[in-house]
C-alpha cells in the first residue's frame, strides 16, 4: 500500500514538474528575449534566476523589480558616502549622485506601476515610460561621469564603480524587454501630425498685462491659447514685485502640481538677475516668461573645478516637468578659459522654451534628458555647446558658433544617447546656422563641425536648415579615433547654404543622407510625441515636416 501511494505520488510530482516546464519559458525562449538586448550573457543569466516567467511581460515586470532594488541599493550607498566623506572634492558631484538617484527611484516606480498593468498600454504611456527608462540610464551616467571630473577617491570608485557597469546592464535590460514587450508596436510607425499650429498663439508681449497685474485680462489671453494659468507672481529686483529674485519665486510655487491643476506663471521683470537658479523635479508646471531676449537676463559664472562638476555649473538648472521658458536670457559668462560651463541644464520632461536665447562658450546647453522642445531660440557657443541625451527638436532657432580657444575646433553638437534602445537624440529643425562676428572676423581658420559622438550610441539629425559655408566641409568630426563610427546615427535631409554640401562628407557607415519618410521620424510629432503635450504650452510648432 505504501509502495503503490509513493508511487502515485511521485507520478503527481513528474506530472506537476512537467507542467511547470511547459508553462515557463525554456532556455531557448529566454535567449530569443536577451539576444534583442545588449547584453544577452548578462540578461540569460538573470532570468534564469526567475523560473516563473511565461511570457516577456513577466521578464520585464521581474527586470523593473530587479532595477528598483538596486536603484534603492545605490542610493544608500552614495548616502553612505555623503554623511562620512570628509573630502570637499568628492561632495559635488556625490550630491549629483544622489539627486539623480532619487529622480532613477521615482522612475522605475513609476515605470513598475506601467508594466504590472495587463491591458493595453497607450501610445502616450508607452513613450512616456521609454522616456522615463532612457533617463535613468542617463542619470547612472552623469553620475559616473562627475565622480569621474572630480577624480573621487579610491574608496568612493570601489564601493561605486560596480553599480556603474551592473547596474546600467540591468537597465540597459530593462529598457530592451519594455521596448520589445511593449513600445515595439509604436515605435516603428510614424503617425500623423496636427500641422502648424497658431504662431502667434502667446501674446506677442505679455509685459503690459503683467506689468500692470491685468491678470483677468492676461489669463483670458492665455485661455484662448489653451494654457491654463492658476497664478502669477513679479519678480523685480529693485523690490517692487513679489519677490526680488528668480529662487524665491519658484520656491513660492506649489509643490507636485499636475497639468490640469494649471501653470504657476513668475514673471521676470527686465534686469539683470545674478543668480544660479534650480526649479527641482517637485515643482512642475512653471511658466516663467521674461521681457525678451537681452532684457531679462539669468546669469552666473560656474565653471568644472574643486567645487562644481559640468552637471552643476548650470546658471540654470530646470527638472520639473512642464516647464514654460518665454523672453528670456540665459547666461554662463566663466568665459572658454574656464572650458566646460552650463548656462541651462534641462532634465525636465515636456519642456519648452520660446523666443530665448543660451549664451556661454564649451557645453552652453546642457539637453541632459526627458522630452524637451526649443521655438525661436539664439544658440551661443564653442565647443560641444549643445550636449546631453534628451529626446529634443529646435525648432526654427539661430545656432551660432563663436570663436574658441586656440587650438580648439567647434563642435555644435555632443549627443549622449548610450544604448541603441533609448529614445533621444537632438534633431535641428528648419534652423540658421551662422558665426558669430567674431568667427567670422577669424577668416575661418577655426574649424567647425556639425557635431562628434559623445556616447557610443550618438543620435543627431540636421533636416530643412540653413548651413553657411564656414562648416566644414566633412560636417562631422571624430570623438577619439574609431569610437561609436559604426554605432552612431548621424543624419541629414534637405539643408540648404553652401555648408550643406553633402558631396565631401564623412563616410562613416553610421552616417546618412536620408529621405523624407526617415525625416519624419525627428519631427515634433513623431520624435516628441509633441501633438500630445506642445498644444497646452501656448508654443507654435509645425508637427512635421516643412
Amino acid at each position: 500500500m505504501k509502495s503503490k501511494l509513493s508511487q502515485f505520488c511521485l507520478t503527481l510530482f513528474n506530472i506537476s514538474f512537467l507542467i511547470s516546464l511547459s508553462t515557463s519559458l525554456s532556455p531557448y525562449d529566454i535567449s530569443t528575449i536577451c539576444n534583442n538586448t545588449p547584453y544577452s550573457t548578462f540578461c540569460k543569466t538573470l532570468l534564469l534566476n526567475y523560473p516563473h516567467a511565461k511570457t516577456i511581460q513577466d521578464c520585464g515586470r521581474y527586470c523593473m523589480t530587479e532595477s528598483l532594488s538596486k536603484a534603492n541599493d545605490f542610493r544608500s550607498l552614495v548616502n553612505k558616502h555623503l554623511q562620512y566623506s570628509q573630502s570637499t572634492s568628492n561632495n559635488p558631484a556625490l550630491k549629483d549622485c544622489q539627486i539623480l538617484a532619487s529622480r532613477n527611484i521615482d522612475f522605475l516606480n513609476t515605470a513598475s506601476d506601467t508594466v504590472k498593468l495587463t491591458s493595453a498600454v497607450s501610445r502616450d504611456t508607452t513613450d512616456s515610460t521609454l522616456t522615463m527608462l532612457s533617463a535613468v540610464m542617463t542619470n547612472l551616467g552623469t553620475c559616473s561621469d562627475g565622480l569621474q571630473e572630480a577624480q573621487t577617491s579610491p574608496i568612493v570608485a570601489r564601493d561605486l564603480t560596480p553599480h556603474f557597469t551592473n547596474d546600467t546592464m540591468l537597465y540597459s535590460v530593462s529598457l530592451a524587454i519594455f521596448t520589445h514587450g511593449w513600445a515595439s508596436k509604436y515605435i516603428t510607425n510614424n503617425y500623423p501630425f496636427k500641422g502648424i499650429i497658431n504662431p502667434i498663439c502667446l501674446p506677442l508681449n505679455l509685459g503690459p498685462f503683467l506689468k500692470d497685474k491685468n491678470w483677468k485680462r492676461l489669463f483670458y489671453e492665455l485661455g484662448l491659447c489653451g494654457v491654463k494659468v492658476n497664478d502669477m507672481v513679479i519678480v523685480n529686483s529693485d523690490g517692487s514685485g513679489d519677490f526680488t529674485t528668480i529662487t524665491e519665486a519658484v520656491t513660492s510655487a506649489p509643490s507636485n502640481s499636475q497639468v490640469n491643476s494649471g501653470y504657476y506663471g513668475i514673471y521676470v521683470v527686465s534686469g539683470i538677475y545674478e543668480e544660479n537658479v534650480e526649479i527641482p523635479s517637485s515643482k512642475n508646471y512653471v511658466l516663467m516668461v521674461g521681457d525678451g531676449i537681452n532684457q531679462t537676463i539669468i546669469t552666473g559664472n560656474r565653471s568644472v573645478g574643486a567645487n562644481w562638476t559640468t552637471f552643476n555649473s548650470a546658471t540654470f538648472a530646470v527638472s520639473g516637468t512642464g516647464f514654460i521658458g518665454v523672453d528670456l536670457t540665459f547666461q554662463n559668462t566663466a568665459g572658454a578659459i574656464m572650458h566646460q560651463a552650463v548656462a541651462v541644464r534641462n532634465g525636465a520632461d515636456l519642456s519648452a522654451f520660446y523666443r530665448c536665447s543660451f549664451e556661454g562658450y564649451q557645453d552652453t546647453l546642457y539637453t541632459h534628458s526627458m522630452r524637451q522642445f526649443y521655438k525661436n531660440c539664439d544658440i551661443y557657443g564653442t565647443v560641444d555647446f549643445i550636449f546631453g541625451n534628451a529626446a529634443v527638436v529646435f525648432q526654427d532657432c539661430n545656432i551660432y558658433p563663436r570663436q574658441p580657444l586656440k587650438g580648439q575646433f567647434n563642435a555644435i553638437t555632443a549627443q549622449g544617447r548610450e544604448d541603441p534602445n533609448q529614445n533621444t537624440g537632438t534633431s535641428i529643425h528648419h534652423c540658421i546656422i551662422q558665426p558669430t562676428s567674431d568667427l567670422a572676423s577669424s577668416n575661418f581658420t577655426v574649424q567647425t563641425y556639425l557635431g562628434r559622438p559623445w556616447k557610443a550610441y550618438s543620435r543627431t539629425v540636421f533636416m530643412q536648415s540653413f548651413m553657411d559655408s564656414f562648416i566644414n566641409p566633412d560636417g562631422w568630426h571624430e570623438w577619439d579615433g574609431s569610437f561609436a563610427l559604426d554605432t552612431l546615427y548621424y543624419a541629414e535631409f534637405d539643408n540648404n547654404g553652401l555648408g550643406s554640401d553633402i558631396s565631401n562628407r564623412v563616410t562613416w557607415s553610421g552616417y546618412h543622407v536620408i529621405d523624407a519618410t526617415n525625416a519624419t521620424k525627428f519631427t515634433v510629432s513623431n520624435f516628441i510625441m509633441g501633438d500630445s503635450w506642445l498644444p497646452s504650452t501656448g508654443v507654435p510648432y509645425n508637427g512635421g515636416l516643412y
